[in-house]
């Protein structure tokens, strides 16, 4: 597929997680994801030399659609591991947990912050530590019935992403309840497959992911 021919404003409101993936698949397998209509790249920092995949991957999105892609770093739990994120280019800085201070050095240095939630009392302090949206961690234990609790008393237009145990059985139930988005780990990579299986991955998530918002 030439870079002509990607779609530049596909609407998918979902960050791919590449948990486990090495420097010498990535380039690849972003590219793959960017042409299958992904915008935004999460890799985890306990993933092999993850902060070379990362700047392999902030620069293949960059000559896909210069501007256009979100890249990152997951399982962000430290000052340092922002900062490392930073140096690499990257711009996307995720968390399981909802750590003040790494969502202050996150926005200190112009990064978007989506920290792990599972409460009102966490979601508001995340807030107002300045998260640019917030990361309901993990979904399979609060469920579409406790997002809609938790979404009555955010405030309007907050981004919310469900991340864990969400998949394409589950989405439109998600959707109803008030969701913005998706984190997708396993369900598009696991460590070792190809790029070819994280293509066909993708597209049975864009479509199912398509569907569900009709």
């Amino acid at each position: 597929m030439k870079t002509s021919e990607i779609p530049i404003d596909f609407p998918l409101k979902m960050i791919a997680i590449l948990r486990g993936i090495k420097p010498t698949e990535t380039e690849l397998i972003v590219k793959v994801l960017i042409q299958k209509g992904f915008r935004s790249i999460e890799i985890p920092l306990n993933s092999p030399n993850p902060f070379k995949s990362i700047e392999i991957a902030v620069a293949t999105a960059e000559a896909f659609l210069p501007g256009k892609c979100l890249v990152g770093a997951g399982t962000v739990l430290t000052v340092q591991d922002v900062k490392n994120t930073h140096r690499v280019g990257g711009k996307l800085i995720v968390s399981p947990n909802s750590n003040i201070e790494v969502i202050r050095a996150s926005k200190a240095l112009s990064l978007q912050s989506w920290p792990g939630v599972m409460t009102p009392t966490e979601c508001f302090s995340a807030l107002e530590a300045g998260a640019d949206g917030l990361k309901i961690f993990p979904a399979s234990l609060v469920g579409p019935d406790g997002l809609k609790a938790i979404r009555a008393v955010l405030p309007i237009g907050c981004q919310v992403y469900a991340v864990g145990g969400v998949d394409t059985s589950n989405f439109k139930e998600w959707i109803t309840a008030g969701i913005d988005g998706f984190g997708i780990g396993s369900a598009i990579y696991k460590a070792g497959i190809s790029p070819e299986e994280v293509g066909q991955n993708a597209i049975a998530i864009v479509n199912a992911y398509n569907n569900a918002m009709k």
